[in-house]
């Protein structure tokens, strides 16, 4: 990847929806070797996919919630489980291994407290082998991008 490419990658983390010729304008390539180098991109597996970022609180999902799992035990079969069923809950956008105390970070999002007390009652606390469910409520936000420097 060269300083070009970089370039290419950072405008369409700004706008997905650029056509070729806006991209191949704003990082000073004709259209041709513009393309082309998208698709190598694109192949190599650098760029994965391209989404809309949507808005959480206009489709109705009021509460975000970053939550924090321990497991009792970290044989494969549990950790397999564990992450089985979190694969199949839509409520969870992220789920992140980590380091340190907890096992597992989640970010979650829910209508409201109500769907959020239904959510840990019957997904979370539903599944074998969590020793701990920590949570903290997302109140308000300073940054949120999906644009990361190169």
């Amino acid at each position: 990847m060269d300083a070009k490419d970089r370039q290419i990658i950072r405008e369409l983390q700004r706008d997905g929806r650029l056509t070729n010729q806006d991209l191949a304008e704003r990082v000073n390539l004709s259209p041709s070797p513009c393309l082309r180098r998208v698709r190598l991109l694109e192949e190599a597996g650098v760029i994965v996919g391209y989404s809309a970022d949507v808005d959480t609180r206009a489709c109705g999902f009021q509460i975000t919630a970053f939550i924090r799992i321990a497991l009792q035990r970290h044989e494969g079969d549990a950790v397999e489980r564990f992450e089985k069923r979190i694969q199949d809950a839509d409520e969870i956008l992220d789920c992140f291994l980590l380091t340190g105390e907890a096992d597992y970070l989640l970010r979650v999002v829910v209508a409201d407290l109500d769907e959020y007390e239904h959510f840990v009652r019957n997904r979370l606390h539903g599944i074998p082998g969590i020793g701990s469910i920590t949570t903290s409520l997302v109140y308000g936000t300073v940054k949120s991008s999906r644009v990361f420097p190169l």
